[in-house]
C-alpha cells in the first residue's frame, strides 16, 4: 500500500469509517518525498530509538521503521487504531500507544522503550500544540535530536537571529538548549486536507553545553520574557514594568554591561541577556 497516494488514503480511511478531526490538526501527507526526506534528516541508524508523535496513518512511521532500531509512536486519536494496525502490520520494530504525549513522563518512556538505544524525536507535529510539545521534548533532556515538521512561521521564529521580526522568547529558549537547523519547506499541496500555511522541517541538536555561562538561568528567562512581552518598549521600560524593578537601577545595570539605555530587547543575543541577568541578580534586595 502506498501511504501517500490520495486514492489509496481515501480507500483506507473509508474502510475504517475514519473522519478527519480539525481539533486534532490532522493533515495526512500525499507526497512520498516528504516522509522520506524527514526520516533522512533525522540521521537514524539501527542504534536509534525514535519517538514519533501523531503518526496519522503511518507514512512517516513506515520510513522511520526501515531506518531505526525501534519506533514508539504515540497517537491521540483512538479512531486510528484499526488503520495503523493495518498499515504497520509488517513493521516489527514499531510499537503504537494511544494517549496524550503531553501527559507522559518522557524520560520514563525512553527508559522503558529505548534501553540501549539513542533516543530521538521525529514527527509531523500538530500545529496547535507545537510549542508545548517542543518544550516538553527539550525539558525531558533525553533526546539527542528533535526532527519535526511544523508551521513555517514557528520554524522561522525558532531559528531567528537578533534584530529580525521573528526573533522572540520562545526561539531563545530553543536556541539556549539546542542548535536549530532549518532543513526544508513543505507546501500545502503535499497534504490531505490541505492546510492554509506552508510547513517547514527543522532539526534541533541538543547542546552538550549552554552557549554562554549565566549565574541564574531562571532569572535570565524572566528577563527575556519581560523584554519580548513589551518588545516595542525600551528594555529599561520593559523590565521596570514587567518585573517591577526600579528604572534607575535597570539603567545602571545596562550601563555597567556596556549597553545603551535606549536599547530594545529584540536587538540582544543570548549572551547579552545572560550578562544583563548576572548584573540584575547582583542588585541589592533583588528577589525575582
Amino acid at each position: 500500500m502506498e501511504l501517500t497516494d490520495s486514492r489509496e488514503i481515501r480507500e483506507l480511511l473509508g474502510r475504517h469509517g475514519f473522519r478527519f478531526s480539525k481539533s486534532m490538526g490532522q493533515n495526512f501527507l500525499t507526497a512520498a518525498w516528504v516522509p522520506e526526506s524527514i526520516a533522512e534528516g533525522a540521521l537514524l541508524d539501527e542504534h536509534t530509538g525514535v519517538l514519533e508523535v501523531g503518526p496519522g496513518i503511518g507514512c512517516l512511521t513506515e520510513q522511520l521503521s526501515g531506518r531505526a532500531g525501534k519506533v514508539l509512536a504515540v497517537e491521540l486519536d483512538k479512531a486510528l487504531k484499526p488503520v495503523l494496525a493495518e498499515t504497520l502490520r509488517d513493521c516489527g520494530n514499531v510499537e503504537v500507544i494511544f494517549g496524550d504525549v503531553l501527559k507522559q513522563d518522557l524520560r520514563a518512556l525512553c527508559d522503558e522503550h529505548f534501553s540501549g538505544l539513542r533516543p530521538v524525536v521525529c514527527a509531523n507535529l500538530p500545529y496547535n500544540v507545537t510549542s508545548p510539545l517542543l518544550t516538553a521534548f527539550i525539558e525531558a533532556g533525553s533526546f539527542e535530536t528533535i526532527t519535526v515538521m511544523i508551521q513555517r512561521e514557528v520554524a522561522r521564529r525558532i531559528c531567528a537571529a537578533p534584530g529580525s521580526g521573528d526573533y522572540g522568547a520562545f526561539g531563545l529558549f530553543v536556541q539556549w538548549h539546542t542548535e536549530p537547523e532549518l532543513l526544508f519547506d513543505v507546501p500545502p499541496s503535499c497534504f490531505m486536507p490541505q492546510p492554509k500555511v506552508t510547513s517547514s522541517v527543522i532539526r534541533l541538536r541538543r547542546r552538550a553545553e549552554r552557549p554562554v555561562q549565566v549565574k541564574d538561568e531562571a532569572l535570565m528567562f524572566k528577563i527575556i520574557r519581560a523584554a519580548f512581552n513589551q518588545r516595542r518598549k525600551t528594555l529599561v521600560n520593559a523590565l521596570s514594568s514587567g518585573l517591577g524593578l526600579d528604572k534607575a537601577s535597570v539603567e545602571q545595570c545596562l550601563e555597567k554591561c556596556g549597553f545603551d539605555t535606549r536599547i530594545r530587547g529584540e536587538t540582544l543575543d543570548i549572551g547579552s541577556f545572560a550578562k544583563i541577568a548576572d548584573e540584575i541578580g547582583n542588585l541589592q534586595g533583588c528577589d525575582l
